[in-house]
């Protein structure tokens, strides 16, 4: 059994992803965030859609599903709670699911905060994470919908997979993320050795994608906050570690 992960671009800022299973052929794209990308990348690979993988209801992630479903014979996987929001779905998943692209099983994972329905897909046997907008290199998306407990129980759940895993993300936010982070805590040397890798590879046009979760641990403040020293940082000494989180999303959001 074995996946192959095609990475491209789309849009503006997004990143898209075709996930290929070898055995049988199955190729699923992970959100729909732009029709000619996708097709684009098919193309390049001499792929044929099969499938559908939706995270959330945000346009730049679902705006491509009715052209995709036009031209291609596809089963479109999506969020159950967010099914009112989303055109086009043919298959409704709630955290705890599972979905096989072929040979490949996806847990679908809850990640709420971004958008209150937003869910993630793992394939733990082969260490990849699609965090979409849930979890990005260095930061997490705005909490447009959600609130911080929830948010912050649902990422540990996500820190505690393998540090092997992959970390697929929505957005190259990478850059931006790191000066952020940078800001709050400018001593922490696993912080700055990705930092600067995320500058060279935005300097030779390559991609900051897939972020190693073992880095993130270390590196992301999103993911630490329950650590002493970003507490201190914000004046929160002592205080539940869901605070510390809305105190650097805030931070972040104000940067």
């Amino acid at each position: 059994m074995s996946l192959i992960v095609d990475v491209f671009e789309a849009r503006d800022d997004n990143y898209g992803y075709l996930v290929h299973d070898s055995d049988t052929g199955r190729t699923a794209a992970i959100d729909a965030p732009e029709a000619r990308a996708v097709k684009t990348a098919l193309l390049h690979r001499g792929w044929t859609l099969s499938d559908i993988f939706i995270t959330h209801h945000h346009l730049d992630h679902v705006e491509a599903i009715p052209e995709l479903k036009r031209d291609f014979e596809v089963t479109v996987w999506g969020p159950k709670a967010e099914a009112d929001k989303i055109e086009g779905l043919d298959k409704l998943l709630a955290p705890g699911d599972e979905v096989m692209l072929g040979q490949t099983r996806f847990d679908v994972l809850s990640a709420p905060g971004h958008t209150l329905g937003h869910i993630v897909f793992h394939d733990r046997a082969g260490g990849h994470l699609f965090s979409a907008d849930a979890l990005f290199s260095l930061g997490v998306g705005r909490m447009f919908e959600g609130t911080p407990g929830p948010m912050w129980e649902a990422l540990k759940i996500l820190r505690d997979l393998p540090d092997r895993t992959l970390v697929y993300c929505g957005h190259e936010y990478t850059a931006a993320n790191a000066r952020f982070a940078l800001s709050i805590d400018p001593e922490n040397q696993a912080l700055k050795a990705r930092a600067a890798e995320v500058s060279e590879l935005r300097a030779a046009g390559r991609f900051t994608v897939p972020a190693l979760l073992g880095t993130e641990k270390l590196a992301n403040p999103f993911l630490r906050a329950d650590e002493p020293g970003l507490a201190a940082h914000f004046g929160l000494t002592g205080a539940p570690p869901a605070d510390v989180f809305a105190a650097i999303r805030k931070g972040k959001d104000n940067f």
